[in-house]
């Protein structure tokens, strides 16, 4: 079984609008205190995941995510590395990724981060516009994010950014041009999102006050069979729901999540599944700072997982991915029947209307009904699962 170890760190210089915490926005950071807290959270994680089936077994992948994380000191960064592979090992050529805003001022960082290993970055420009940037609230510009992006390339093999789409007033020939466009900087990968109305976000709000109305889901699914159509002409099919790559460039660090394998999380609202047990860690810096020093890890809560419950989020994640879910093997791996697990009478009646498609025991969703995934997920994988 892969695994992998998710570093988050909090922090961030300038004002987010993703933040929900104003102790996030710190001017200065004790990196030296900060650093023997990871240190800490992560040895407790290795003792936990040390024994069995994890013995032997090297990390994989290691995402640094969060705040700020590309602002971090590449001697901190180096220091939690060194740990890692100390602990864990690591496997041939594993992924190291680091996710970055595209400031300036983060870009200046890359080469220093290059040198201490991360192998790998995904940069959140989410539009190549100023005025889509703005009503996003993001506090770089299009130009400041595409010299990020430039920086990257020069110090980083394996480059992905994701872009937001499926905007109030967009049309699908100006997201075709932007897309178009975005293939041209020739990264490896690309992750495409539908701008999504979240209950509780900002969003929300501005819909129900009127200051913008969402476009139709016949734009939004001429936008979602557009970007697969384009990027598979690219060489960038989708592998995932959003995510598109050149083969072999696919994030295997988010394969290990949609392939319902085990990982650790440290840091401050990290979140892990390692052996059937679920970790949340304090999503709160001073929080996970307490929880550090009275009991050396910043875990808030640890919760076994019923095989039922980690066969529903298998099934879940697994239907996003473009390779679909192997359901003998599933069924092997929880002690299930391939019928517990996915409905063969509707995979039989949605494989009829070219939704879903079967190949043996392995069983998946099609491009065309990827734009229907929800509505599929909650026929295909029988009631009592999905409640689990």
């Amino acid at each position: 079984m892969a695994r992998a170890l998710y570093i988050h760190w909090p922090f961030c210089l300038a004002k987010c609008p993703y933040c929900d915490f104003n102790s996030h926005v710190r001017d200065r950071v004790d990196h030296a205190h900060w650093q023997e807290a990871l240190l800490a959270d992560m040895r407790h994680e290795h003792g936990a995941t040390v024994g069995g089936n994890d013995i032997g077994r090297p990390l994989e992948s290691i995402f640094f995510g969060g705040g700020t994380p590309s602002l971090m000191p590449p001697a901190l960064v180096a220091r939690l590395l060194e740990e890692a592979e100390a602990l864990w090992g690591f496997a041939p050529g594993i992924e190291i990724t680091l996710e970055g805003n595209p400031s300036s001022v983060e870009a200046a960082n890359y080469a220093a981060l290059a040198d201490v290993g991360i192998n790998r970055v995904s940069l959140g420009l989410q539009a190549l516009d100023d005025a889509t940037l703005r009503f996003l609230g993001r506090l770089h510009d299009a130009s400041e994010g595409l010299k990020a992006l430039e920086v990257a390339q020069r110090n980083f093999a394996r480059v992905s950014f994701d872009l937001i789409y499926a905007r109030p007033g967009q049309s699908v020939d100006a997201w075709h041009a932007e897309l178009e466009r975005a293939l041209a900087y020739g990264t490896g990968h690309l992750s495409l999102y539908q701008l999504t109305i979240e209950p509780g976000t900002r969003f929300e709000t501005m819909v129900r006050k009127g200051d913008f109305t969402p476009l139709d889901e016949d734009a939004c699914a001429d936008m979602f069979a557009l970007t697969r159509e384009v990027t598979a002409a690219a060489g960038l099919p989708a592998y995932e729901i959003s995510n598109h790559a050149r083969p072999g460039e696919e994030s295997r660090h988010n394969l290990t999540y949609w392939r319902y394998h085990d990982y650790s999380g440290i840091g401050p609202g990290a979140h892990g599944r390692r052996g059937g047990v679920a970790t949340v860690r304090h999503r709160k810096p001073e929080n996970w700072l307490a929880g550090i020093a009275r009991a050396a890890h910043g875990i808030a809560e640890e919760r076994p997982l019923g095989i039922a419950e980690q066969a529903s989020e298998a099934m879940l994640m697994g239907l996003r991915l473009r390779e679909g879910v192997d359901l003998a093997a599933m069924a092997a791996r929880f002690g299930m029947a391939q019928d517990q697990l996915c409905d063969p009478a509707k995979a039989r009646f949605y494989e009829g209307q070219g939704l879903v498609w079967r190949d043996g025991p392995r069983v998946g969703v099609t491009g065309e009904g990827m734009v229907l995934l929800d509505a599929l997920l909650s026929e295909l994988v029988p009631e009592q699962l999905v409640e689990a």
